[in-house]
């Protein structure tokens, strides 16, 4: 195969399916990695002969590796053009009352599965002198955290952080790393919660944009950042939540009065909200 390629993790199922879809649509030969062997094996056979299921947990180095040189041997390169590191794992618990075991694993899986799938592929491109592309999963909950999501926004925070770090460090090696942060997504782990039409509306009626976001909204933005159009985009995590995470004082009661300029306006009351 000659065209361009990329591992996409945790892709057999949810978010990480929709994005090796859309990938395979874009032209790219993709790795369809999943620690559920079926999973991955269903995902890829569904890319019309431009997947390659791979079996593989993200926290295994040496699991990475064999995965890593079966694509190379399906595909004839010795390591893809880009990577999503998209595998992840939620626990919801209070973190009074979360387990130590289900804390580590969300760790584990979340923050030192993306540095493990990042770091094996960049070592491949380093050693081979040619530039690459990876983007990160992070999520809104890095950046504004919700109640009783165990180890999950302090991973997707960390990921962030780790997202500049990884670009820091290989860019002179002409590798790119950027970051895409979903927000209220109807897809993947999020789907039991949309399940519930109250729920699920109410939720819709906060999103500035007045809808739950799509897997293909997220797709859309990760091939941009694996893209030559995002050449000179690295170290950036770009939000893809409708406009919720920057709308938090938008949906706390006011009264009018603070909203009106001009006539009936005193220059010199202080604005609740920071200056006018």
């Amino acid at each position: 195969m000659s065209d361009r390629t990329v591992l996409v993790t945790g892709a057999g199922h949810g978010l990480g399916a929709a994005i090796a879809s859309a990938a395979a649509a874009a032209g790219w030969v993709v790795g369809v990695l999943d620690r559920d062997a079926d999973a991955a094996a269903r995902s890829a056979a569904s890319l019309d002969g431009r997947g390659v299921a791979l079996a593989a947990d993200t926290t295994d180095e040496a699991a990475l590796e064999a995965a890593l040189d079966e694509l190379a041997a399906a595909t004839g390169q010795a390591s893809p053009d880009a990577v999503v590191a998209n595998a992840g794992i939620v626990r919801f618990g209070p973190l009074l009352d979360l387990d130590l075991d289900q804390w580590r694993a969300v760790v584990d899986v979340n923050l030192t599965g993306t540095l493990l799938t990042a770091r094996a592929v960049a070592r491949r491109w380093r050693a081979a002198g040619r530039p690459g592309s990876i983007v990160t999963v992070t999520s809104m909950n890095g950046v504004a955290p919700g109640p009783n999501a165990g180890a999950y926004g302090a991973t997707k925070a960390a990921v962030a952080r780790l997202t500049q770090q990884m670009a820091l460090e290989w860019g002179p090696f002409g590798i790119r790393v950027n970051a895409v942060a979903p927000g209220l997504i109807d897809a993947g782990m999020s789907e039991p919660i949309y399940a519930d039409p109250d729920i699920r509306q109410r939720r819709s009626d906060r999103v500035p944009l007045g809808r739950l976001g799509r897997s293909d909204d997220v797709a859309a933005v990760v091939l941009f950042l694996l893209s030559d159009a995002a050449a000179y985009v690295t170290g950036t995590e770009l939000l893809v939540d409708g406009g919720v995470t920057m709308s938090v004082i938008a949906t706390l009661p006011r009264p009018q009065a603070v909203d009106t300029v001009g006539t009936g306006r005193v220059d010199d009351t202080p604005h609740p909200e920071g200056p006018a």
